[in-house]
């Protein structure tokens, strides 16, 4: 689906989708008056402060503040890309996809994507099976020598492949599957007449999306045989540069601060099993920018986590460079003696693990940089330095930045002036950053609302129920700028669930998900004479604002003909200010 979504197409969607029927699928709503409400699936909590709208397809938490249309739920929720949340939605109701709508070929590849992943589905079950059967004991033995246990075992879905050519093909075949399905998908090798199974003699991972859907598998080859991974090539439903291994285990974590990314399958397995959470490995590939934009929707920071051997800091480099692009906090774990987290547990213990202190990337680069130079001769510790100095010009922070000199002083021995004028930065310049960050820290991070913000805010709201007589509220009643850009969209024709779908930034999206649920069941059936009174409030703190300016200026004025205009005017706002008064009494 390219492009922009039709408004239209997108409008029939909202009209067709329940938010309350696909809530209910991830939590326990109960009715009170016109909302639902649950426990937030965004934070902890023991009283219900989750609503959902159903008027208009929002949810709204009084807690978190967490809020927005049926999409943006299912987006934070199966953590997908906005145009994959909403493909969801159309597959739930059955909608055909805009530009497909009118395209013959659309039913066959949508058919042809729900056989390709029945078929992975029956595969994974069917090596899954074969492992406790007596001929799969090779693969379980390996399994537990590597110290997993059953339960491990059973929640990621181990199986094996036995050594027999057509095993799993002719299972699949009597199954009503086609050889071209089976090719098609990466399950079996087509030559001539004849299919034999793409795995053979294998430890079996099946590779597992969001959704819960097997695209493709891992082996693991028993003794000596090459390749000794091999993955499934990509197919219509399996691209190895777009997705991780475990992200359907990664899913079910709330609030996870961190995503472990390790090399291996058996990584992730047996540092699950030790009590690390939020571990996945790429798909036998090195790391992507898709792979990356795909686990920040998980988690806020990544720790890289690779093996120890030079193979595996290499990688760490380049998938540093990647998350740098993609503007991704990322931190390394440098595991000693060339151990991969998997030995590195088996040999010092979940505790020793868990001491490990993970590295900024630029400790870490410094520390690459460190064991390339010779610091015992100077002309080692002048390229150290210069190199190092390159490195630290993307370093914003100040502190950072002083912690870093400090470190490079005491290595090269060269002062911080000089350091400082190798990366670029005058040391004035560094005070004044040093001065910036200070006032920073003593702004409050927190601003004050408005006056009148709520009462514009309840204004808004009433708005967006569609009940308001014509030309009753305009964009310039507000005075806040979000709430009277909304206000804007809401006449134009835009409807609220559209409004939060096509935010242009998170403070407009949050502020119009909070307004456009406060509203209480006597405010919407009373629309307009709540309406009225809001107005009326505003139209009040107007006139007070004016009077308390003109009042100041008669006091402060230097000539008396200033004066008489001020206290004039003050007159006038004053009596018109008593006038609206009596007319809201």
């Amino acid at each position: 689906m390219a492009g922009r979504i039709p408004s239209a197409w997108m409008d029939e969607l909202y009209s067709r989708v329940d938010i309350v029927s696909v809530v209910s699928n991830y939590l326990s709503l109960k009715k009170d008056g016109r909302r639902y409400w649950g426990l937030c699936p965004f934070h902890n909590e023991k009283t219900p402060s989750f609503s959902v709208n159903a008027d208009l397809n929002l949810y709204y938490c009084f807690g978190c503040k967490a809020g927005g249309n049926v999409v943006q739920f299912v987006m934070e929720m199966e953590r997908v890309s906005y145009l994959d949340a909403v493909k969801l939605l159309a597959e739930r109701i059955h909608l055909p996809l805009p530009e497909l709508s009118e395209d013959p070929d659309y039913e066959r590849r949508r058919s042809q994507r729900e056989r390709l992943l029945a078929a992975n589905r029956e595969a994974a079950h069917f090596y899954h099976n074969r492992l406790w059967q007596p001929e799969g004991k090779q693969v379980l033995d390996y399994l537990h020598q590597r110290g997993l246990d059953d339960g491990i075992i059973r929640r990621f879905g181990l199986g094996a492949s036995y050594e027999r050519w057509d095993d799993l093909t002719s299972y699949l075949l009597e199954k009503g599957y086609s050889q071209d399905e089976l090719a098609l998908a990466g399950l079996s090798v087509v030559k001539g007449d004849h299919a034999f199974d793409m795995f053979r003699g294998r430890a079996m991972f099946p590779i597992i999306d969001q959704q819960g859907n097997v695209l493709g598998f891992g082996g693991r080859a028993m003794g000596d045989v090459k390749p000794k991974y091999l993955n499934t090539a990509d197919t219509p439903v399996f691209n190895k540069r777009k997705g991780v291994y475990a992200i359907n285990l990664v899913k079910k974590i709330r609030d996870l601060k961190r995503i472990v990314l390790v090399e291996g399958y058996m990584d992730v397995v047996a540092i699950t099993q030790a009590g690390i959470s939020g571990a996945v490995a790429t798909l036998g590939t090195a790391l992507t920018n898709e792979q990356a934009r795909l686990l920040k929707r998980f988690a806020p920071e990544v720790w890289l986590a690779y093996d120890g051997d030079e193979a595996g800091q290499h990688a760490i480099e380049r998938a540093l460079d990647i998350f740098e692009s993609e503007a991704i906090s990322a931190k390394v774990l440098y595991f000693p003696d060339g151990l991969d987290p998997d030995e590195f547990i088996r040999q010092r213990g979940l505790e020793a693990f868990q001491k490990l202190k993970p590295m900024s990337a630029i400790a870490y680069r410094m520390q690459r940089l460190r064991l390339q130079h010779d610091l015992e001769t100077q002309e080692g510790r002048t390229e150290y330095a210069k190199k190092c100095a390159e490195i630290l010009k993307k370093v914003r922070e100040p502190v950072e930045m002083e912690n870093y000199l400090e470190l490079l002083h005491v290595q090269t021995g060269f002062s911080k002036e000089v350091l400082l004028a190798q990366i670029g930065v005058s040391s004035q310049e560094m005070g004044q950053h040093n001065m910036a960050a200070k006032r920073e820290s003593l702004t409050p991070k927190r601003m004050r609302l408005p006056e009148g913000y709520k009462t514009e805010q309840t204004l808004l709201a009433l708005l967006a129920t569609g009940k308001l007589p014509a030309d009753m509220v305009k964009p310039q009643d507000f005075s806040d700028e979000v709430l009277s850009s909304i206000a804007d969209l809401l006449l134009s024709g835009a409807a609220p669930a559209q409004i939060i779908a096509e935010a242009e930034n998170d403070a407009l999206r949050q502020a119009a998900g909070e307004t456009f649920t406060i509203l209480t069941d006597e405010e919407r059936e009373n629309a307009a004479i709540v309406a009225a009174d809001c107005l009326r409030n505003l139209q009040i703190q107007h006139l007070q604002h004016e009077i308390n300016a003109m009042t100041a200026l008669m006091r402060s004025a230097d000539s008396g003909e200033t004066r008489a205009r001020a206290l004039q005017e003050v007159a006038a706002l004053s009596k018109e200010l008593a006038r609206i008064k009596q007319q809201g009494r």
